[in-house]
């Protein structure tokens, strides 16, 4: 089963390092990763994508608890949250499939960021099914590059995952704490 995980951890160095040696030191997969500051600079959100089952899941959340940078850290399993990612497609552009790139990227919210003679880098941002319909559209007609974020994370509504309980370990036993 597939789990999208944000972790709230101090913006310091070494920090992104602990977090992936854990993940590869119990062999863990980490299917994305993505890390940025927050509004407080000395605090950084990481958004992990990981699989596994729930024994698995629970020994890398009380794992990730352990770990002294670690804020908190929340499972969105089960929370009614709101998953985004960016892509970046280099495609190959030529007299003939211009028009159509350019109706495709229309359709999906896109935006042609970059235009060469014979390419169109074109950048999609939205669900990961929205990307995928993209992507399988345009293959035909040529992807020279493509590079994408990895989904990042947000509980929908008036809830936040704050750092105020700075350096609590985040629940008993690493069940998930809003």
């Amino acid at each position: 089963m597939r789990h999208t995980i944000s972790v709230l951890v101090e913006n310091e160095f070494g920090v992104l390092s602990r977090i992936a040696g854990l993940f590869s030191g119990r062999g863990f997969n980490i299917e994305s990763l993505c890390v940025a500051e927050t509004l407080d600079p000395t605090i950084s959100t990481m958004t992990i994508v990981t699989n596994g089952n729930d024994a698995i899941l629970e020994q890398i959340l009380k794992q990730l608890n352990k770990l002294i940078n670690v804020i908190k850290v929340i499972d969105f399993q089960g929370l009614d949250y709101v998953s985004r990612e960016m892509v970046l497609v280099k495609v190959h552009a030529d007299e003939k499939t211009r028009e159509e790139l350019l109706r495709m990227t229309e359709i999906f919210r896109g935006k042609i960021i970059d235009v060469s003679l014979k390419t169109y880098t074109i950048m999609i941002t939205g669900d990961e099914e929205k990307i995928k319909a993209f992507l399988n559209l345009i293959k035909p007609l040529g992807i020279k590059e493509l590079v994408r974020t990895g989904p990042i994370a947000m509980i929908r509504g008036d809830k936040t995952i704050k750092a105020s309980e700075k350096h609590s370990k985040g629940g008993e036993d690493g069940k998930n704490v809003l």
